[in-house]
């Protein structure tokens, strides 16, 4: 072939062929649906929140690791509140139904390992998801994301500890304050576990259960202090009428 004639398609002026030639062209960026590009831009934001956190977190980056143009993020979610409301909720909505779900048994020592179980599970396989939802959360928001979470597991805890105390005589009114602290026991000890990672959830829920159940199953129906708080100073001992000490303790 002359230097004159027009090339062929697919040959290279080395004369390495189509092959070389298709080698050095990038691939074309496969297209997405709609809902497929919903589900990667929640992916790519949960990631991006859990890593920098909200403040850090910007459209443009989340625009860049998607490949897309910022109006698309824009388009889909109304801009990054929109985006962060959107991966929040569906992290909080997978949290609250695997702890639901572990308090339908039956048995209360079961129903215990598995509220515990559920949200180290969750911290195990969501981790970034976890991460986001015990961060700071925007300015403008009004729902207290993990602690309304929190909320919803108490007041369900609660409605089965005031069944079991209605069974056994006790005071159900006291039912939500047991359900504080054993919701709030599980949560802080799973935050904890977030970094640790050791031992094992296994374990980890395990002593947990012991705390809990070995202290549940031998409850006093009106348990006292076995000592006297510290009086306050000047004042008489704790234990006297309204606090204050009888005239002999007084100098």
């Amino acid at each position: 072939m002359s230097s004159g004639e027009p090339r062929t398609v697919g040959e290279s002026p080395a004369g390495g062929g189509a092959k070389e030639i298709a080698e050095q062209v990038p691939p074309a960026r496969q297209r997405m649906t709609g809902t497929q590009r919903r589900r990667q831009l929640i992916e790519i934001g949960r990631a991006l929140f859990a890593e920098r956190g909200y403040d850090a977190a910007s459209i443009e980056e989340i625009a860049l690791r998607a490949q897309v143009s910022k109006p698309v993020v824009y388009e889909h979610f109304g801009g990054k509140e929109g985006l962060y409301a959107v991966v929040v909720d569906r992290e909080m909505s997978m949290l609250l139904d695997m702890i639901t779900s572990s308090l339908t048994n039956n048995r209360s020592r079961v129903r215990l390992e598995q509220v515990a179980l559920a949200l180290l599970t969750y911290i195990e396989q969501r981790t970034d998801g976890f991460r986001i939802l015990v961060r700071d959360q925007p300015v403008s928001s009004t729902d207290g994301r993990y602690s309304s979470l929190l909320n919803e597991a108490v007041s369900q805890v609660a409605h089965l500890l005031a069944g079991d105390f209605d069974r056994r005589g006790f005071d159900t009114s006291l039912a939500g304050l047991y359900a504080q602290a054993l919701v709030g026991m599980v949560a802080t000890t799973a935050t904890w576990w977030l970094d640790v990672r050791s031992p094992s959830k296994e374990v980890v829920a395990a002593h947990l259960v012991n705390l809990c159940w070995n202290g549940l199953s031998h409850l006093e129906a009106d348990p006292q202090l076995s000592s006297e708080w510290p009086a306050a100073p000047g004042a008489g001992p704790a234990n006297s009428p309204g606090g204050q000490g009888s005239s002999d303790n007084r100098a």
